[in-house]
């Protein structure tokens, strides 16, 4: 078969849904205190504590939804003790991540004003594994209850008049684990009672998101799915990408092989398996698809940095995981029909963030760049796409070389996204555009490559990897053919008639 990549421009296949593009941000090492939050007394520029240069940032590049509390963090907090003056809220351990110490000087009005800022849709994940119903449900009251009780009355007390709007609440977090070590069964008799008192009030609907398997677990999927399907608007799954699949031992962030280079996109692929036999259980309970899949944790996990404390999961950020985030989200867009939302892990300083700080510096990472060159695909038309690609191989292994989507968007421009994973030679691929019925188009191209297998941004040198204009295609007739360099992800934006 030939290699090249045939766009049907006439064949719509449903919207990309732009929570696709979500994020997560958890009470972890330095993601919120100093990555968000500094304090209202810094000499970081802020507002109300919150900094501006984050918040700028994640507006650029339109993040749609932030999770937050957690994460681990989630199942041991506990709401009250974040709200009302900051100065007379409890201290607390932060016995999963580190033993830091918790101040709660940033918590439920903090991290409201904050998706306000930042005009996103806030996702709250609710306490399961040591919280009660009663805890649960009184948070839910706080947020949306415009009326007369106890919880709109403390909000009130507190500063916030009018109840805020939530959408999306998450019963629980990998309740598999460090949420409580349960069984299906038993979390979904769990799930039954809670989202009970996940209440409706007034024009607030929330949209209630079960706690899905870890990984390959499928036997989670098919329980949760018999069990509770009538009680959920959808259902999690959680799956990290390890270069060595050895979690004692997951290798570094920089300074690796080709081995491990490779080994992480391989295992970055995996998503789609995931994806598409999570999916086929769901169909079987749910065949019209009225619940959704929310990969709410995703990305790459390796060894911290050198000195820096294991339990703040404090990575450097590479060109091998902008093509992982890349490849990832094409996935996602395929799913379209059933991936309703996703939230990469972790929006600032943690894993695969998007942005690292250091004091009052920010850098973005290339990770941050593939998401803000992706934008472009927030709720756009899904387009069908087919890929017959080189081979790309190491070590008697072969994965695709390329990964592509396309969507187009309410005007009528098409993009195609495209991920070269080969780290020592470029992809070139005719690309047909069929259904253009002759008109003539107009391209234009940005692409984000690497000099090096781990190049990556510094503080020394912020900008060692930033997209750049892509000009290395030539339009014949309805085929494109494009030369993608190693290492690189490219969006081409195509406009019919131009």
């Amino acid at each position: 078969m030939a290699e090249r990549i045939v766009l049907n421009t006439d064949i719509r296949k449903g919207t990309i849904n732009r929570n696709i593009y979500g994020h997560f941000a958890e009470h972890l090492g330095r993601c919120i205190y100093e990555g968000i939050w500094v304090g209202e007394d810094s000499p970081i520029p802020n507002t109300k504590g919150i900094r501006n240069d984050v918040v700028e940032a994640l507006k650029e590049m339109k993040i749609p939804v932030l999770r937050w509390p957690g994460g681990c963090f989630a199942d041991e907090y506990h709401w009250k003790d974040g709200i009302g003056p900051s100065e007379e809220r409890k201290r607390m351990i932060n016995t999963h991540w580190g033993g830091a110490v918790e101040n709660n000087h940033f918590g439920t009005h903090e991290f409201m004003r904050l998706c306000a800022m930042l005009e996103c849709e806030p996702y709250i994940n609710g306490n399961v594994g040591s919280g009660t119903v009663q805890e649960m449900s009184e948070w839910v009251e706080y947020l949306t209850f415009n009326g007369v009780s106890p919880m709109a009355e403390l909000r009130q007390k507190n500063g916030q008049e009018e109840a805020w709007s939530v959408a999306y609440f998450g019963v629980g977090n990998e309740n598999w684990g460090c949420g409580g070590n349960m069984r299906p069964e038993y979390y979904a008799d769990l799930y039954r009672q809670y989202q009970t008192y996940v209440r409706n009030y007034g024009d607030n609907k929330i949209h209630r998101i079960a706690c899905g398997a870890n990984s390959d677990d499928y036997n989670w999927t098919e329980v949760l799915m018999r069990e509770a399907t009538r009680f959920m608007d959808s259902l999690t799954l959680h799956y990290y990408t390890l270069p060595t699949s050895d979690w004692t031992n997951k290798g570094a962030a920089t300074g690796y092989g080709t081995d491990e280079y490779f080994n992480t996109l391989k295992k970055a692929l995996f998503m789609d398996e995931l994806v598409t036999r999570h999916s086929v259980i769901m169909d079987k309970y749910d065949p019209d698809k009225r619940v959704g899949l929310i990969v709410d944790e995703w990305g790459t996990w390796y060894d911290v940095e050198p000195g820096t404390n294991p339990g703040f999961l404090y990575q450097q950020n590479t060109i091998r995981d902008a093509l992982v985030a890349g490849l990832t989200l094409n996935i996602f867009h395929k799913h379209s029909d059933r991936v309703r939302m996703a939230n990469i892990a972790q929006t600032v300083n943690v894993l695969q963030a998007v942005i690292l700080t250091e004091g009052e510096k920010m850098l973005l990472t290339p990770t941050y760049h593939v998401f803000n060159m992706y934008k472009i695909h927030q709720d756009a038309e899904l387009l069908d796409l087919t890929v017959d690609s080189p081979l790309y191989s190491y070590e008697g292994v072969e994965i695709p070389e390329v990964s592509a989507s396309a969507s187009v968007t309410a005007e009528g421009v098409i993009h195609v996204s495209l991920c070269n994973l080969n780290h020592a030679a470029p992809a070139v691929l005719p690309l047909e555009l069929r259904g253009l019925a002759g008109q003539s188009a107009a391209v234009s191209g940005t692409t984000l490559a690497g000099s090096s297998i781990d190049a990556h941004n510094t503080f020394g040198q912020p900008e060692a990897v930033v997209p750049q204009p892509f000009t290395a295609f030539q339009l014949e007739g309805d085929t494109l053919t494009v030369e993608l360099p190693p290492m690189s992800v490219t969006v081409l934006a195509i406009t019919p008639g131009a």
